[in-house]
């Protein structure tokens, strides 16, 4: 028997028009659906694809803490990749759902990581959280020669610092609790007066602020965007 197709769909951002045409028939051919989601309550991807669930899904919703200090945590990814390989080997394809792209910091690449080499799999690309920011602030990321760096902002100050006192422009990810320590590299490097915060671009849930200005902490769905001349384009 040949073994079931794994599918790593990047959903988009938030806005379900977002999402890709492939990414849209993927769904309407898979029967089984996986996704990252909170120890408890709705998982934001699956809300994402809701309204292009046009059937019955068996679904493997993947719990996990979205703070964990010890992400990935390796059995919670053991006991996914169990469940999902048993469909595999079965001959059933399987779309696993990510937020944004699922090869950009998504919880995709740590299945990906374990299931591949023994499987065909096919990663459909999604709209990235960084391009839907700059397009909700109307502030390109980059232009002509410039740098543009991205850095979880889960690492130590003066390495934030080094790292953007190299870049042009600058993507901060992973704010969430790291927002105050992300704000003084931003004011150590330059780069504060030209920052901005937006939390959940292109849902009905969207908030943009100055940094100085931005809640603390930081949604979990959040990206600082900063840019050395202020606009690309200057």
């Amino acid at each position: 028997m040949k073994n079931g197709t794994l599918y790593g769909v990047g959903v988009g951002p938030g806005d379900p028009e977002l999402m890709t045409i492939k990414a849209i028939k993927i769904l309407s051919s898979v029967n089984i659906i996986a996704y990252p989601a909170p120890e408890e309550g709705a998982s934001f991807a699956r809300e994402i694809v809701s309204s292009n669930l046009k059937k019955d899904y068996t679904e493997i919703p993947i719990r996990m803490p979205l703070n964990a200090n010890n992400f990935p945590i390796d059995e919670i990814y053991e006991q996914a990749t169990y469940q999902i390989t048993t469909y595999l080997e079965q001959g059933i394809d399987v779309a696993i759902l990510c937020e944004g792209d699922s090869f950009f910091y998504g919880s995709f690449l740590y299945l990906y990581q374990r299931l591949a080499e023994k499987f065909e799999v096919v990663v459909i690309p999604g709209v990235s959280s960084p391009m839907a920011c700059a397009a909700a602030l109307g502030q390109p990321l980059a232009a002509r020669n410039d740098a543009l760096i991205i850095l979880p902002a889960t690492l130590p100050e003066e390495s934030l610092i080094e790292r953007m006192n190299l870049a042009d422009s600058v993507v901060i990810i992973k704010v969430g609790r790291h927002i105050s320590k992300a704000i003084a590299a931003l004011e150590k490097s330059g780069l504060a007066k030209n920052a901005h915060y937006v939390e959940r671009a292109t849902t009905s849930n969207q908030r943009i602020f100055d940094i100085f200005k931005a809640p603390s902490p930081a949604a979990y769905f959040s990206i600082i965007i900063a840019h050395r001349r202020g606009s690309a384009w200057r």
